[in-house]
């Protein structure tokens, strides 16, 4: 029959879906033992709490080490959120599989459990079941949730069928509305003198001292030394070596005139927030972009990945809508 067939063929792309691994269980060992609960019932079948937990356990600990008080809860909420609706979204898959009647045979999932314990487990299947024991987990709830990754795999491949290539309008479309994305980062190698002004009283020989300065830069003077002569800033002592910087690190006036410069060229004198500055772009780097014909490729597959994800958003939007779902 052509089915089952069917099955086989598509369960192969669950085979690149997050395996369970030692780690994982070990991870949530000394989590505390929690009364179980419903979190949603979908069309008559029990989503657990349990089952959240076991699906967010290692995020959660990671968020733990990264936020605290109300944006840890924040954080928390949004995981748990994000793994009801996933789990919920697994469920209606399976149950559409089941509506279809499709099979997948036994020595599928047995090769499946095979593969985890080989790869995760060096192949040790009592060490694989004390692993699951030790969680309270047992080998069926393992084989059945392994067996629903393959059922949500095989289903996706069947029901959601993106073209394999891209309009060449679409592409051309993408490049022009996403001009900075095929641009490199655009960099100066920067070295920069600051004047100060001192006050009101002593603006205009601060002034006349740097455009003393620029002048004898102009002369053939190096603009290391001149820097490291004159330069009030922190960056002095390296002969005002500000090094690679990108847009956005300077203040705008400053930036606006820096990247302008072409590479080995000095500013004129800048005022700015009463302090006198001069710039010299010692080489230049990035700012080029791709060609579309370079681009092409990278664009193609980003438009499929993403016809790929609006047409089972679709699916899964399908499936939720002919669904009666209650969640706690």
């Amino acid at each position: 029959m052509m089915r089952p067939q069917f099955l086989v063929s598509c369960a192969c792309f669950a085979l690149l879906l997050t395996s369970a691994c030692p780690g994982a269980f070990a991870a949530a060992k000394d989590e505390p033992q929690v009364v179980d609960g419903i979190a949603a019932v979908v069309n008559g079948d029990v989503i657990t709490e349990s089952q959240i937990r076991m699906l967010v356990g290692p995020r959660e600990r990671l968020l733990h080490s990264q936020f605290h008080g109300e944006e840890l809860q924040k954080q928390l909420k949004a995981v748990r959120e994000a793994a009801l609706k996933d789990l919920v979204d697994r469920q209606l898959i399976v149950q559409a599989f089941k509506k279809e009647q499709f099979t997948i045979p036994d020595y599928f999932v047995e090769q499946r459990m095979n593969d985890i314990i080989r790869e995760n487990f060096g192949g040790d299947r009592n060490t694989f079941i004390k692993t699951l024991q030790a969680q309270n987990f047992t080998l069926s709830e393992f084989r059945k949730m392994e067996q629903e990754k393959i059922i949500v795999a095989a289903m996706r491949g069947k029901n959601v069928k993106p073209q394999t290539v891209a309009s060449p309008s679409k592409i051309e479309e993408y490049y022009r509305t996403h001009h900075d994305e095929f641009t490199s980062k655009e960099e100066i190698k920067l070295r920069m003198i600051m004047i100060p002004s001192r006050g009101v009283d002593a603006a205009a020989s601060q002034k006349a001292l740097a455009e003393e300065i620029l002048g004898k830069i102009a002369g053939g003077a190096d603009f290391e030394r001149m820097a490291q002569m004159y330069s009030e800033d922190s960056t002095r002592d390296v002969g005002g070596d500000w090094g690679w910087v990108e847009r956005k690190t300077l203040a705008g006036p400053l930036e606006k005139i820096a990247f302008g410069l072409k590479k080995g060229k000095v500013s004129n004198i800048i005022e700015l927030g009463g302090n006198y500055y001069i710039i010299k772009v010692e080489d230049r780097r990035g700012g080029e972009t791709k060609s579309l014909a370079d681009a092409r490729p990278d664009i193609e597959k980003k438009l499929i990945e993403q016809e790929s994800q609006r047409l089972q958003e679709n699916w899964i939007a399908g499936l939720r809508q002919k669904a009666t779902i209650r969640t706690f």
